[in-house]
C-alpha cells in the first residue's frame, strides 16, 4: 500500500514504484547497482522507499534509452545533472528529450489513462490536459490520445496554483523561443558539421565519428538547453525578487 510522508512525498515499495514505473524490479535494482537510480529511504523493518524523484529519474532513463543512448551512456549523461535537481526539474529534462522522439503519442482507454497519470483525473483535469496538448480526446468513445512524453509533466502542472491562462500563454512562449533556438542549432549543425562530413564521407574514422555524434548530439543538446534556461531563470528572478 502506498504511503505519503509528512511533505506529502509519496513513499512506493519498490514493487510499487516498479508498477507505476512500468518496469520490472529487477530492472530497478539493476540501476540501482549502476548507480543511476539513488538509494531509497530506509524505513521501519529495514524496507526500502522511493519517492517522485525515483520515478522522475526512470521516465528520464527511459526516454533517453528510446532515443537510441546506450547505458553507458545515460550514466554520463546523469552525471553531468545537478546533483539537487528535484523530481520537476527532471519531468522537465525527460519532457524536453521527449520533444526529440517523432511521435510519442498513443490511444488508451481512461483507466490507463489515469493509472499512467497516478491518480484519478477529473472533466476538469481532462479539460486542462487536453489545453495543454498533453490529452486529446478520441475515438472510440473513452478513448484518449496521449503524449506519453508530457503526461506526467502535464499532471504536475495540475497542481501547480496558477491560473490555467498563465500556463498556455507561457507554454506558447516557451514553444516560439525552442523553435527559434532548435532553428539556429540546425543551422550551425548544417553548416559547421554536416558540410564538412559531406567532403570527407571517404574518410572511414570521420564516419563513425558523425554517427557518434548524430546519435548522442539531441540529448546533448538538450541537457545545454534545459541548464542553461535554468541558470537564466534563476538570474531572472533574482532580478525581479530583487527590484520588487
Amino acid at each position: 500500500m502506498t504511503t505519503t510522508s509528512d511533505t506529502d512525498e509519496p513513499t512506493l515499495t519498490v514493487d510499487e514504484l516498479a508498477a507505476r514505473a512500468g518496469v520490472t524490479v529487477r530492472t530497478i535494482r539493476f540501476y540501482s547497482t549502476k548507480g543511476l537510480l539513488p538509494p531509497p529511504v530506509i524505513g521501519p523493518r529495514r524496507v526500502g522507499h522511493y519517492g517522485r524523484d525515483h520515478l522522475s529519474r526512470l521516465a528520464l532513463i527511459e526516454e533517453l534509452q528510446h532515443q537510441g543512448m546506450t547505458l553507458a551512456a545515460i550514466e554520463r549523461y546523469l552525471e553531468q545533472l545537478p546533483p539537487d535537481l528535484s523530481a520537476h526539474d527532471l519531468a522537465i529534462h525527460r519532457a524536453v528529450v521527449a520533444s526529440w522522439a517523432p511521435d510519442s503519442s498513443e490511444d488508451i482507454d481512461r483507466a490507463e489513462l489515469e493509472r499512467r497519470a497516478g491518480r484519478a483525473l477529473g472533466e476538469g483535469d481532462l479539460e486542462r490536459l487536453a489545453a495543454m496538448g498533453v490529452v486529446a480526446r478520441a475515438e472510440p468513445r473513452g478513448t484518449y490520445r496521449i503524449d506519453a512524453g508530457l503526461l506526467r509533466l502535464g499532471v504536475q502542472l495540475l497542481d501547480v496554483p496558477i491560473a490555467h491562462e498563465t500556463i498556455l500563454a507561457a507554454r506558447t512562449v516557451l514553444m516560439e523561443h525552442t523553435r527559434s533556438a532548435a532553428h539556429e542549432l540546425s543551422r550551425l549543425f548544417r553548416d559547421e558539421v554536416w558540410g564538412p562530413y559531406r567532403e570527407r564521407e571517404s574518410d572511414p574514422e570521420h564516419v563513425a565519428a558523425m554517427r557518434s555524434l548524430s546519435a548522442h548530439m539531441q540529448p546533448m543538446v538538450v541537457q545545454a538547453l534545459v541548464t542553461a534556461f535554468q541558470r537564466s531563470l534563476k538570474e531572472e528572478l533574482r532580478e525581479w525578487l530583487k527590484d520588487s
